[in-house]
């Protein structure tokens, strides 16, 4: 299974770490850095587990709202989201934890309307209070009369948001657009009136699962 290119750059860092301290340990026989070694070995070895980024198969449907994050439900309600809708809107929100596959992708086709990033605290990601106060990427997407906000949002690990957007560009619903290192959370903002398709606690996959429907 291949890798993110997302993550080449994390990958070849605590790669040349691990090379350094094993070729190092052959020299110094020292206990502290043989264990510095295994632990920079299970880095290197973990990280192309996380990182990785299996083909999805993405619904098709103009209506349909998919899955930017793979994880689970942890809520669904309804709020006031004062930046691209300015009104109250149905927030949808997914965990990712460190197992999870952290590639992110586009809910829906249409064009980057509005995009943001606000640095903030790393409270845990399953903490609601982490919507509003850590750090994120914030992007909302238009097509037609169909529009959705989606925060990439740090956690207490992930202390690294990327992606690869920018305003007006036309967007495709399954396509990846970035990634959150090392566990974290994925919010959606959309209209009140859309037909939700996910409960409470629901497993669902980034670029395959429908959390959601236009009318």
């Amino acid at each position: 299974m291949k890798i993110s290119p997302l993550s080449y750059r994390v990958v070849v860092l605590t790669t040349l770490i691990f090379i350094i301290l094993l070729v190092t340990g052959i020299f110094l026989n020292y206990l502290l850095l043989h264990i510095l070694t295994i632990i920079a070995g299970f880095v290197f070895l973990f990280n192309f587990y996380f990182f990785r980024d299996p083909e999805r198969v993405t619904p098709q449907g103009d209506n349909l709202i998919i899955s930017p994050a793979d994880g689970k439900i942890i809520k669904i309600d309804e709020v006031e989201e004062p930046l691209f809708f300015k009104q109250r809107t149905r927030m949808i929100s997914i965990f990712m934890s460190v197992v999870s596959v952290h590639v992110n992708r586009f809910p829906i086709t249409g064009k980057v309307e509005y995009i943001d990033y606000q640095v903030g605290k790393f409270l845990a990601a399953f903490d609601h209070k982490a919507s509003d106060e850590n750090e994120q990427s914030i992007i909302g997407v238009s097509g037609g009369n169909k529009k959705i906000l989606f925060k990439q949002i740090a956690g207490i690990i992930a202390r690294r948001i990327v992606y690869k957007v920018n305003k007006n560009d036309e967007v495709q619903a399954g396509d990846r657009f970035g990634l959150i290192h090392y566990g974290s959370r994925v919010d959606m903002f959309f209209p009140l009136d859309v037909d939700v398709r996910v409960k409470m606690n629901e497993m669902v996959k980034s670029g395959e699962s429908i959390i959601g429907e236009f009318k």
